[in-house]
């Protein structure tokens, strides 16, 4: 018999907390949900009050079974599921199959995995909350009514196997109105005049301004090289008089830490991680990591959260940390961060280091261990994520609690035949929190010292031209800060909205730009057709602040869905009558297909575009487009070609498989041949090397491009 059961959600967390928790506790993990809405049918009984009629999630009968024997046989049980919403219903549920009190005192949190967290969270177990858990079947129940009602609607009017969400189709909207916006723009020519000086040594440009009018300085726009080249004829080149000169001492106050949406964004502009990549590492982190003598441990804080408050403790630690490693004059005052927004959670604290202490550098070795730099181990890739990651959230921690950057900035007006150029400046006084952590790359630009009155002269005067460019597309960093602010969704939802529109071919993400396609255009078209009240971004946050008053117990949740059910069914009827063709239409050709004659056309797929034949699937003939690589089989003489594996991966083989089986994944270079055996270079490319290297594994020639370019 064990003396204490504790039933996490992951088995990593399991093995973290059962060595910290010693052998009075038995400590296992549900494996996420365990009992949830069947997905063969809408399983919400809408007539019955929209009761939710959950079954045992498939494939979860052993664990189940696990969890009831092993309850049997304890005499304490603690649901320790994530503390949040999910978390919370995911206790319920197991309350329910083991058939425990929901009164009792047997919900326990950890809101980071030390051992000191975890002792304390057993000492103030608590009553499973009724109010989050009816918030996360609310949201729960929102979602599966939207889906389920909507997507048949879009297998009828536009292609079978699609699906819709409420979360997921007001994100859609926003990424395609983006996209229109930039299709729609057209470009207006405008022309920048500079003025390039040296003076005291120190090179530096000045841009045109405007001119005076009626004793007043007024900007002035030019469109076209004609009015360029009348400023440039007006403008004196030795005569730049200076008229004014603002210097401004100014501050610039540390970030504070990070939530759930700030990680997600930081980490995609300065790691390049994509916003489930940063929770996926951000959950490993949580759950423990070996740090050598300390064990398995906990290296972060709960990683979903809105708040940007952290404790006393942590606090605490940084000023010390700050304090011996940096001095005195770089700690703070215990800078306090508590922004409290509009559908704000603060149960949580900031996204931090379990403990300063814990520098980065300190555990490096534990977290990089063992890499070898091959694209073929999954696990050192993550290690070495794990180390960037955690730098960035201990960097933005500590940097909190210092104190502000200072510097000054100087402004300078001159004046060149009533032609006012501008110029600006800034150098650093004190560089504060930016010493170990800025989220911008902000320079210092030294300006030479100048007085009113003094005469300059100009090298030259350089004319370009230019031209308006439109919004930019959304990044992932760029779409979690507009659906943040426009409160859609939840911070622990974006990873998981961007994927579900990925997955399914409504967006494509190119060179870092989130791009509607096609499908997700005609899929947006259809829905703000029919159910623009219902995916614009004022409902949809409005909805979110609704299950946010269910989580505090101002609103009944059957109550909430009741409403919407009631408005949202006045749109479906809509739709149904809707009789506009959203089809997606293949591009015709004129080649006509070899086997039966019918026209070619291009179709659009999640892997690319392809040439098939009109008459499939009657016809299911597929043009065969040959990539050539220029380069000769060395085992035949064919033509090495590009192909496409059964995983969706490019790799380099031989046109005459299957007589010929030579194949390659690296890239072979025509033009270049290897300087010691003559024999085709390919090209190496992956996270940590860029390289041309000899096709003959037995040569160890090899030019390393990172170093070169």
């Amino acid at each position: 018999m064990y003396k204490n059961l504790v039933i996490v959600e992951s088995p990593t967390k399991a093995k973290t907390v059962s060595k910290m928790l010693g052998s009075n506790y038995k400590v296992v993990a549900s494996v996420g949900h365990i009992r949830d809405l069947p997905k063969s049918k809408l399983g919400i009984d809408i007539e019955n009050n929209f009761q939710p009629e959950y079954i045992n999630v498939r494939g979860k009968a052993s664990k189940i079974k696990e969890l009831k024997e092993l309850y049997k046989n304890s005499k304490n049980i603690y649901l320790a599921t994530d503390p949040d919403r999910e978390g919370e219903a995911i206790s319920w549920h197991i309350a329910y199959l083991l058939g425990l009190d929901i009164n009792s005192n047997n919900r326990i949190e950890f809101h980071e995995i030390t051992k000191n967290s975890i002792k304390e969270s057993i000492k103030n177990s608590r009553k499973i909350d009724m109010n989050l858990v009816n918030s996360q079947q609310a949201r729960r129940v929102l979602d599966r009514l939207v889906g389920y009602k909507l997507s048949p609607i879009l297998w009828k009017k536009i292609k079978s196997g699609l699906s819709a969400g409420r979360v997921q189709s007001a994100t859609l909207k926003i990424i395609c109105e983006r996209q229109e916006e930039i299709d729609n723009f057209i470009p207006e020519e405008f022309w920048k005049i500079e003025g390039i000086h040296d003076v005291q040594n120190i090179e530096f440009k000045s841009l045109y301004y405007g001119e005076y009018v009626n004793n007043k300085i007024v900007k002035k726009e030019i469109k076209n090289e004609q009015e360029a080249l009348k400023v440039v004829e007006k403008t004196d080149k030795d005569n730049f008089v200076v008229e004014d000169v603002k210097k401004t001492k100014k501050e610039r106050k540390p970030q504070p830490p990070f939530t759930t949406s700030t990680l997600q964004q930081e980490a995609g502009r300065k790691l390049g991680f994509s916003s489930s990549m940063t929770m996926s590492i951000a959950q490993q982190l949580y759950e423990g990591i070996n740090v050598g003598k300390d064990g398995s441990v906990g290296l972060i804080s709960y990683m979903r959260t809105d708040s940007t408050r952290i404790s006393s403790e942590i606090v605490a630690e940084a000023l010390e940390y700050i304090t011996e490693n940096y001095g005195k004059n770089y700690a703070g005052k215990g800078n306090e961060y508590n922004l409290k927004k509009k559908n704000s959670q603060d149960a949580h604290e900031g996204v931090r280091p379990s403990s300063i202490f814990r520098s980065p550098q300190k555990i490096k070795n534990y977290l990089t261990a063992n890499i070898d730099f091959t694209p073929d181990s999954i696990k050192e890739y993550l290690s070495n994520d794990q180390y960037k990651l955690y730098k960035l959230i201990w960097e933005r921690t500590v940097a909190s609690q210092m104190k502000a950057e200072s510097y000054e900035s100087t402004q300078i007006v001159l004046n060149s035949n009533n032609c006012i150029y501008k110029l600006s400046g800034r150098y650093t006084i004190f560089d504060g929190f930016s010493k170990i952590y800025t989220s911008s790359d902000v320079k210092d630009e030294i300006l030479p010292k100048l007085e009113n009155k003094d005469v300059i002269d100009a090298e030259k005067i350089e004319k370009s031209q230019h031209f308006t460019k439109p919004v930019a597309n959304f990044t992932e960093a760029s779409l979690v800060k507009k659906l943040e602010e426009n409160g859609i969704g939840r911070p622990s939802t974006y990873a998981s909205i961007i994927n579900s529109l990925t997955s399914r071919f409504y967006i494509v993400i190119e060179s870092k730009k989130i791009i509607p396609t096609d499908l997700g255009k005609n899929v947006n078209k259809f829905l703000v057709s029919n159910f623009e009240r219902i995916i614009n971004e004022k409902f949809t946050m409005e909805m979110e602040e609704k299950l946010d008053e269910i989580a505090e117990n101002k609103k009944d949740w059957k109550k909430v869905i009741s409403e919407f059910y009631a408005f949202f069914e006045t749109f479906l009827k809509k739709s149904e009558e809707d009789l506009e063709n959203y089809k997606i239409q293949d591009e015709v050709l004129d080649e006509k297909c070899p086997m039966c004659g019918k026209n070619l056309v291009v179709k659009k797929t999640k892997f690319g575009k392809f040439i098939g034949c009109s008459g499939f699937p009657d016809c299911n003939y597929i043009k065969k487009e040959v990539k050539d690589t220029n380069v000769k089989c060395p085992k035949c003489g064919g033509r090495i070609i590009e192909k496409i594996s059964k995983k969706r991966k490019v790799f380099y083989g031989c046109e005459n498989y299957p007589d010929c089986d030579f194949a390659i994944w690296d890239k072979p270079i025509a033009d270049k041949k290897c300087e010691k055996c003559g024999k085709f270079l390919v090209e190496v490319k992956n996270r940590f090397k860029h390289a041309l290297k000899c096709s003959d594994e037995t040569c160890d020639f090899e030019i390393d491009l990172k170093k070169k370019g």
